[in-house]
C-alpha cells in the first residue's frame, strides 16, 4: 500500500506537508442520532478497497500528525489500515453532524488511558452532538461504534485467529479463575478455543467502555458471566436461552457491576464482535437488558448498507 500512498501522493517530508490538490469528496449519508441502549455500528473490510485515489481522498482528511503516524507504520498492511481506521472514525462521525462538520475538522484528545475522545469546536448557532465513539480493527475488519452520551466500548477478533500458546495456558495468564474453570468445562478443543476468542472479545470491549484499556483494567481482576434466566450460568454453544452477560469483580464474587448493557455477535461471518456501553441511569427503563443495535458496512464516500437484519450480522447474546 505505501506504493499506493507514495505514487499517487506527493511524498510527505520531514518539513513539508505538501499534497496534490484532491477534488472535494461526495457528501456522506446522514445517520439519525442513536437513541437510548442504542449503539451504532460501522465497518470497513480493508481488503475490498483497492481504489489508489480512494485511499487518496482518506489521506486528505487527515491531519498532519495522523498522516505521518501512518506513514510511519511498517508495511503496506499496516499502513492502509491505520489510514483507513482514521478515516472511518472520521467519516462516521460527521455523518452525525447532519453534515455540519467535515470529516477532516474534527479534532480528538486521549484521557489519560489513551483512549481518543472527540475535542469539539465552539459554535455559535448549534450544539454538537455528545458522541461517544470506539474504534477495534483487525487485519481484515475495522469496526467503529458510536453511542449518544454514554461510555462505549467495541472489539473486533476474526474466529480464526490462532495462538501460539494453549488455550488454557492463556487463560490462566489473562482470565479469572471463574473463567478458566468454565473454559476446562469444555472438552471439544475447537469450542473452547472459540469460547476462549467469545470471552476475550468481551473483556476487551468492557474495559475500552471503561476508557482504561488492558493496562488500565487487567483482565484477571473481573469475571465475564453469561447468564440464563435462571441465573444459572451459560456454557457451550448454547446461549439461545441466556437473558444478559455480566460483569462481577474477581475481589467480590457474586456483586454484579450491572451499569452496562453488552451486545456479542458475528460479524460478515468471519469475525465476533462485541459492544459494551454504559446504562443510562436516567433511562425510565434502564433495567431492561436488550441493546439495540445497528450496523453498517461501509467504503465511505462510495457505499453504504444497513446489513442489522441480514447474514452479516448473527446474534450471539445481547
Amino acid at each position: 500500500m505505501s506504493w499506493l500512498l507514495r505514487r499517487n501522493m506527493l511524498p510527505l517530508h520531514s518539513n513539508s506537508l505538501a499534497r496534490r490538490p484532491l477534488a472535494s469528496p461526495p457528501p456522506l449519508l446522514p445517520a439519525p442520532l442513536p437513541s437510548p441502549r442504542e449503539t451504532h455500528l460501522w465497518y470497513v473490510v480493508p481488503d475490498q478497497l483497492k481504489d489508489a485515489s480512494l485511499l487518496n481522498q482518506y489521506m486528505d482528511l487527515l491531519s498532519p500528525c495522523e498522516r505521518q503516524s501512518v506513514l510511519r507504520m511498517n508495511g503496506e498492511r499496516l499502513q492502509k489500515g491505520a489510514l483507513l481506521a482514521r478515516a472511518l472514525v472520521r467519516t462516521t462521525l460527521a455523518r452525525y453532524t447532519d453534515c455540519r462538520v467535515s470529516p477532516k475538522s474534527f479534532k480528538f484528545r486521549k484521557n489519560r488511558f489513551g483512549k481518543p475522545e472527540v475535542e469539539w469546536n465552539k459554535y455559535d448557532l448549534w450544539a454538537p452532538p455528545p458522541l461517544q465513539f470506539n474504534i477495534s480493527h483487525t487485519s481484515t475488519m475495522i469496526a467503529c461504534g458510536v453511542a449518544l452520551d454514554l461510555p462505549i466500548g467495541v472489539d473486533i477478533e476474526e474466529k480464526q485467529r490462532k495462538t501460539r500458546n494453549n488455550i488454557l495456558s492463556l487463560a490462566r495468564r489473562y482470565f479469572s479463575p471463574v473463567e478458566v474453570a468454565y473454559l476446562r468445562t469444555l472438552a471439544d478443543l475447537e469450542s473452547q478455543r472459540h469460547e476462549f476468542i467469545r470471552l476475550w472479545t468481551l473483556k476487551e470491549a468492557y474495559v475500552k467502555a471503561l476508557g482504561r484499556g488492558f493496562s488500565g483494567a487487567p483482565f484477571k481482576d473481573f469475571t465475564i458471566r453469561l447468564e440464563a434466566s435462571n441465573s444459572k450460568q451459560v456454557t457451550g454453544e448454547s446461549k439461545s436461552d441466556a437473558s444478559r452477560i455480566v460483569v462481577e469483580a474477581v475481589d467480590h464474587p457474586g456483586i454484579l457491576m450491572n451499569r452496562w448493557h453488552f451486545a456479542l455477535f458475528e460479524l460478515n461471518n468471519s469475525h465476533y464482535a462485541a459492544v459494551c456501553m454504559e446504562r443510562d441511569v436516567k433511562d425510565p427503563d434502564r433495567e431492561n437488558n436488550s441493546l439495540k443495535l445497528e450496523v453498517w458496512r461501509t467504503l465511505p464516500f462510495v457505499e453504504d448498507e444497513c446489513v442489522t437484519e441480514t447474514a452479516a450480522v448473527k446474534n450471539i447474546i445481547r
